[in-house]
């Protein structure tokens, strides 16, 4: 089944869909008001020909019916025919029934107010000058109908109940119908708007990457710098003599090899890899290194890692994936008073990360801007990015990310991503052993 290939096209196929049910209406109501007049006013109408009429409305409709269930983009000039075989139809009926002094005749308007609602400017005009065009072959062309000349009994005149009924027609018509487009086109602003916020959201990640990338490159020599000249140290008399000093110069090397790693994987994250690439492994073995990495960098926190994850599967070592779920471990982390608990499980196709702490919780406010950029309870300028990191890279995997606070104190983060996504297929993960 084709779906319409934009918000536009998706909106003309709403309407035209509003059309055709409109169109089943109006040929409930020709009818109704058919029987009426002829059988009940005694008003002698030629039956044969409008129900041939009828008969193509109908044949019209249905063809419309199988023609847009195939969810087919829908143009202006589509709707434009639509609308113009709907006033042809009208005019037949009219030409039939009276012509000119038919007082169903104000059902034009019906066909000039959809045209405004629905079609460009030059479509809507066109449909103005159809409309009177036929109106005014319908007072030159057609017989009037024999009606008493009885206005004066006003309601129990059947010109001025006919009148109320065109009446009643138009105005019941208008409001379903407008109302329903004007959903329509309040969904479609919603959907516009929430495009334009993923669009800026994405943009400003986008800025962010170019920002860790270029600082990435910027760091990259005065780190090199930095090696070079404490291994020098390390081999200098002064140093290799001196226990204290050269303890403490092997532990700056290991905090700049740390800051190399780090930058390694900003670049990797930002697609230009530098050093070790991604690498095979399976989720457990993943987040079990993951785990220990946080747990050795944070001494001061209780850490407990539990996984219930169950069959182990393959996968790539993603440094975003790792970057992600490290963010919302760095944010338990800084947010809890004693203790984090990270918890892996398999929900159907899908992994499961739920990360708990004993901090404070969400503010209400927050909870309800989760994600977005600037939103923290840190009172830090810039703060709010790890978390607003976290739901667009999920989003990008095709998961989710939720938060709520616990009753009795703290917050739980639940990130749940498609299997389909991070691990391998096994015919691959064949291929390469």
């Amino acid at each position: 089944m084709n779906q319409p290939a934009s918000l536009d096209d998706a909106t003309g196929l709403q309407n035209m869909q509003q059309l055709i049910q409109l169109r089943w209406i109006a040929v409930v109501g020709q009818v109704v008001t058919i029987a009426i007049v002829h059988f009940g006013f005694g008003i002698r109408l030629p039956l044969g020909a409008m129900t041939a009429v009828l008969a193509c409305l109908v044949a019209f409709n249905a063809a419309s019916l199988l023609r847009w269930r195939a969810h087919r983009e829908v143009t202006n000039g589509e709707l434009f025919f639509a609308l113009l075989v709907d006033v042809g139809m009208l005019t037949a009926q009219l030409y039939l029934s009276g012509g000119a002094t038919n007082p169903f005749a104000f059902l034009y308007l019906l066909q000039v107010i959809l045209g405004a609602v629905l079609l460009e400017a030059w479509s809507t005009w066109t449909m103005v000058a159809v409309t009177g065009a036929c109106f005014a072959g319908l007072a030159l062309l057609s017989r009037p109908l024999t009606l008493p000349l009885d206005h004066y009994r006003g309601l129990a005149s059947p010109y001025i109940q006919g009148m109320l009924i065109c009446f009643a027609l138009n105005a019941g018509l208008l409001v379903i119908f407008i109302t329903r487009i004007g959903r329509n086109l309040r969904a479609r602003d919603a959907r516009l708007a929430a495009l334009r916020q993923r669009a800026a959201e994405e943009e400003h990640i986008v800025r962010m990457g170019l920002l860790a990338s270029g600082a990435a490159h910027e760091l990259g020599t005065p780190l090199a710098t930095l090696a070079v000249i404490l291994g020098d140290w390390r081999r200098m008399p002064a140093f290799s003599s001196n226990p204290e000093l050269l303890q403490e110069v092997g532990e700056m090397q290991t905090q700049v090899l740390r800051c190399k790693s780090i930058v390694s994987g900003i670049l990797l994250s930002a697609g230009e890899a530098r050093g070790e690439s991604s690498a095979k492994t399976t989720i457990g073995t993943f987040l079990g290194e993951l785990a220990e990495d946080w747990r050795v960098r944070h001494p001061g926190i209780d850490f407990v890692y539990e996984n219930r994850f169950g069959a182990d599967l393959p996968m790539v070592s993603d440094s975003a994936l790792k970057q992600m779920i490290g963010n919302l471990l760095d944010n338990a982390g800084e947010a809890s008073r004693r203790w984090v608990r990270l918890e892996a499980a398999r929900e159907a196709d899908a992994l499961t990360l739920t990360v708990t702490d004993d901090g404070a919780g969400f503010a209400p406010g927050m909870l309800a801007q989760f994600g977005k950029p600037y939103q923290s309870s840190k009172g830090r300028p810039g703060g709010g990015l790890g978390l607003f990191l976290v739901v667009n890279v999920a989003r990008t995997l095709g998961g989710v990310v939720a938060a709520r606070n616990r009753p009795e104190g703290g917050a739980v983060v639940q990130l749940t991503l498609p299997l389909a996504a991070i691990t391998l297929e096994e015919e691959d993960e064949e291929d390469g052993s």
